[in-house]
């Protein structure tokens, strides 16, 4: 039973599904300050965040992550009890393990290792962890990078630890994130009965031809490091469930990823072109949850390649799929920001596992990137 995995198991134990913590944070700030942290609660609305720090001067290298789950599903469907976590046949098994725990557990064990080995480190550490990650995400990360850069407190590199590998630990970094763009359109017609359509106005057969074209339309073309911006319809709606009347509205839920090509803006005035090009009578809803944000290059990303070839002897990959994370909020301070962690393969699953010991080939990961960007020459 190694340092990290003990530390999973304890993160585990706790029924911590969002945005509730109970007690993870309280877990990770006695082992933090134990090692020299100044910790920090920051508790917006009913959420729980903290950040702490050690060390005053810069570059100030920062764990990011979240002690919130997801929602089990029912228990009776889990081989294992999701808040009982075991090991089986060298697998972690419980909710968390992969997303996002397991990488907790590893950055904590990794900076005690390095504190230990490195008190009189170059510039700062730092922890940024949140337990609204997995819910609405308006009173987690985002509130507490607004604290800080309204005292004007910088974080120069982020490590987020979200499950980014694929087949084996390390094989991919996420250097980066597209966009995302969402939209409740609302497309406004006359109810009336179907035997007498000459009295009503279908709004589903008006807004079809749009959203035909809407599905068709070539955004862009992405770029080296970006895939081509994605159009996704994920729900319509219309209609009184009754089979002989014709529906007065229609309600249309769609979905932007997007590419550093395009803006929020651009996107937002091309699909409204296309809806008044179609004589729509219609009002819609934008949410911008993400900016795209990019780390091509830096200390950081050359920390983590090499780090990753050192402990695993593999050639990382760089990449920008997946969905959003917490550091579409880092990004925009300036920070460089990548995300690092297990295997994505069981994550908002039904008996999500991890394997044990990728948590420790990570936790040497971890140590190894603090020692090559922060250790006294």
């Amino acid at each position: 039973m190694t340092p990290t995995l003990e530390l999973a198991l304890e993160l585990i134990r706790r029924r911590s599904v969002t945005p509730e913590d109970d007690g993870c944070q309280a877990l990770m700030m006695e082992r933090l300050a134990a090692v020299g942290f100044n910790n920090e609660e920051l508790r917006f609305e009913e959420v729980d965040n903290f950040w702490s720090r050690r060390g005053s001067e810069g570059p100030l290298v920062c764990f990011a992550g979240h002690t919130d789950v997801v929602p089990t599903g029912p228990e009776k469907n889990w081989n294992n009890p999701p808040f009982e976590p075991a090991v089986i046949d060298g697998m972690l098994h419980g909710r968390g393990a992969a997303d996002m725990k397991g990488s907790l557990a590893a950055f904590l064990v990794a900076t005690e290792n390095f504190v230990k080995k490195h008190p009189n480190h170059k510039g700062s550490i730092a922890y940024l962890i949140t337990s609204d990650e997995e819910g609405p995400a308006k009173n987690g990360t985002v509130k507490v990078v607004e604290t800080l850069e309204a005292r004007n407190e910088k974080i120069d590199m982020c490590i987020v630890g979200e499950p980014s590998s694929t087949s084996l630990v390390g094989d991919t970094v996420k250097n980066g994130r597209r966009g995302s763009l969402g939209a409740i359109l609302r497309v406004h017609g006359k109810q009336g009965h179907v035997a007498y359509p000459h009295l009503a106005e279908n709004p589903v057969h008006t807004a079809a031809p749009a959203l035909a074209e809407l599905a068709a339309e070539h955004w862009d073309e992405g770029n080296d490091f970006f895939p081509a911006t994605s159009f996704q319809i994920s729900n319509i709606n219309a209609g009184t469930g009754a089979t002989n009347v014709i529906p007065g509205e229609l309600e249309v839920v769609f979905n932007f990823r997007f590419s550093t090509e395009l803006t929020a803006e651009i996107l937002q005035q091309r699909t409204e072109a296309i809806l008044d090009k179609h004589g729509l009578k219609y009002d819609i809803e934008w949410n911008l949850s993400g900016q795209p944000f990019l780390t091509d290059c830096g200390p950081l990303v050359d920390a983590s390649v090499q780090a990753i070839k050192e402990i695993t002897g593999r050639d990382t990959e760089l990449s920008t799929a997946g969905g959003t994370s917490d550091g579409r909020f880092i990004a925009p301070t300036g920070a460089q920001v990548l995300e690092l962690g297990p295997i994505n393969a069981t994550i908002h699953q039904v008996n999500e596992h991890v394997s044990a010991e990728d948590l420790d080939t990570l936790t040497e990961i971890y140590e190894r990137m603090l020692e090559l960007l922060l250790a006294a020459d």
